[in-house]
């Protein structure tokens, strides 16, 4: 998944992908929705990341994700 959204550097974490323009991991956006948080607690504790940039790099995922499915 190749995404101007999420960037890896190894200036920026040690390459961790991030979202662009912040030091903010996308790691963490699916860690707090995997405990359940809504969307609006992530965007509260990390206000660097806007709710379209969050919602686009979801977005990615689930297109990825669906490009690699393969049907029954």
């Amino acid at each position: 998944m190749k995404s101007t959204r999420v960037i890896s550097d190894p200036e920026i974490l040690g390459g961790t992908p991030v979202f662009a323009g912040t030091r903010v991991p996308v790691r963490i956006l699916f860690e707090h929705l995997e405990a359940g948080d809504p969307l609006e607690v992530f965007l509260v504790d990390f206000p660097s990341v806007s709710r379209e940039l969050a919602v686009q790099v979801l977005e990615d995922a689930k297109s990825h994700l669906e490009d690699d499915a393969h049907t029954a």
